[in-house]
């Protein structure tokens, strides 16, 4: 198989097995971190999985877990299954808006969604929080990786920039503040149960609640 393709959606060159820079920086970190919040075995949904980079890497660090990954766009899914060919424990990739109201699955033990928040409307994160209130079990962990605002504390040059870059794409996109994460994600059920300072200025946020709302 050919090389992968950098993903810049604006310059696809249309390879399916698509590549994301970012996934070969943070996914060390990720996995360093979810190996003490992912449960031993059962279903770990992740939204929004992209290229499906992550979702094949975190397949092969826990082989006990079932992963299930998710995308909107088609092309994403295709890269995703080719990317997780052959892994027994990856599901085939569910076509998956965030910001839609049913999700084609009816539950699972964690979700993760990496890099999704400020690359969305607002509307996408409200969906994400209120279908993972039906889908999780109580307890069962919501977790959110990205850059963020935060109330006392500076945000990163890079970070202002990016946010900047973001809303020139689409001014519904940008970096969330926390205190926002936080209050929709009580109006859904849950608790911020964690917070993790993660390299290149990005934040863990993990919440817990749900139980089928």
């Amino acid at each position: 198989m050919s090389d992968p393709t950098p993903w810049i959606v604006a310059e696809d060159r249309g390879a399916v097995r698509k590549h994301a820079p970012a996934t070969l920086r943070n996914r060390e970190a990720i996995t360093a971190e979810l190996a003490a919040l992912l449960p031993e075995r059962g279903t770990v949904l992740e939204v929004a999985s992209g290229s499906g980079e992550h979702a094949a890497y975190f397949a092969e660090r826990f082989p006990a877990l079932t992963f299930v990954p998710s995308d909107p766009d088609a092309a994403a899914r295709a890269s995703i299954a080719s990317w997780c060919a052959g892994l027994a424990n990856v599901a085939p990739p569910l076509a998956i808006d965030a910001a839609a109201g049913e999700w084609p699955i009816a539950a699972a033990d964690a979700v993760l969604c990496i890099n999704m928040v400020h690359i969305s409307p607002w509307e996408a994160t409200v969906g994400l929080f209120r279908a993972c209130a039906a889908l999780l079990p109580p307890g069962g962990p919501l977790i959110l990786y990205g850059p963020y605002r935060e109330a006392g504390v500076e945000t990163a040059e890079s970070n202002l920039a990016f946010d900047e870059s973001l809303k020139a794409r689409d001014p519904a996109w940008g970096l969330r503040d926390v205190a926002d994460m936080d209050r929709l994600a009580a109006d859904c059920g849950f608790a911020r149960a964690g917070r993790v300072v993660m390299p290149a200025n990005n934040l863990m946020l993990v919440y817990r609640g749900g139980g089928g709302a």
